[in-house]
């Protein structure tokens, strides 16, 4: 469905974003991988998704914390890989604490990463889907862009942020063939989760599978995870021309957290 596009994921070399990836992959689009770890890993991670998918699959280790970083994967992408067509903006980072003891520098850290980096990337990308008049923008914000939960003001307030960032391209994209929406997980099993889990297991002096049942008991009624692949699978879906009408969304998968 998506053969000879390509698309940026942003965070893609574990979680989320990996799932994302695979999902594209396997629709036939192109990928450019984005983040942080082990060379040798990623250039596994690279040449087996290209292998698999028959896919031309780039890397690069922009920090998406400095704008001008940014701006050459978006030209890297373009070189090696002849477009971008479809950006995913899905990095992000998390800090937990009090607003009166929250370290101003976390705070920093959050909003460039979990919220500039998107303005940054779209802007960087617009040009050429204007020229083509065909683009898909899907920024992965949070249940905690829609509903707010305690010790997290910058990831709330980031994610607050994505989604009228998402609002606001979409209303200027809306006569043209270029969509943006904004996909909100609610707790997704990622490497960022795990370390909630296991340093409330480690506060609260509990198991980790009961740190896991709690924190899931508290705000998300199905009582399971959702998983990176149900992420990809949506944003593939964002991707096609069934979803050319849904603009600005801001869409939920969160095991009826919301619902309550």
């Amino acid at each position: 469905m998506l053969k000879n596009k390509t698309a940026i994921v942003t965070g893609s070399t574990s979680g989320i974003g990996l799932g994302i990836a695979r999902s594209l992959g396997a629709a036939g689009a192109n990928l450019m991988l984005n983040g942080f770890g082990d060379a040798a890993q990623i250039e596994a991670l690279r040449a087996g998704l290209a292998k698999e998918f028959g896919v031309k699959v780039g890397f690069s280790g922009a920090d998406i914390s400095k704008p001008e970083q940014i701006r050459a994967m978006v030209e890297q992408a373009t070189k090696e890989l002849g477009s971008v067509d479809i950006l995913v903006n899905n990095a992000g980072i998390q800090h937990t604490a009090p607003v009166d003891e929250f370290p101003e520098d976390r705070w920093d850290a959050v909003i460039s990463i979990n919220l500039s980096s998107n303005f940054h990337a779209i802007k960087a990308v617009l040009p050429q889907m204007k020229a083509r008049n065909w683009g898909r923008i899907v920024n992965i914000a949070s249940v905690h862009g829609l509903v707010a939960s305690k010790e997290k003001a910058a990831y709330v307030a980031a994610k607050h942020g994505v989604i009228g960032l998402t609002k606001t391209v979409a209303l200027e994209m809306a006569r043209t063939g270029i969509t943006c929406n904004a996909i909100c997980p609610g707790w997704v099993l990622t490497p960022l989760v795990q370390k909630q889990i296991d340093a409330r297991a480690e506060r609260e002096g509990i198991p980790v599978d009961q740190a896991k049942s709690e924190l899931l008991a508290e705000k998300q009624p199905s009582g399971e995870f959702a998983t990176p692949e149900q992420m990809g699978a949506l944003c593939v879906f964002l991707c096609s021309d069934a979803a050319a009408q849904i603009r600005g969304a801001a869409l939920p998968v969160d095991g009826a957290w919301l619902a309550q």
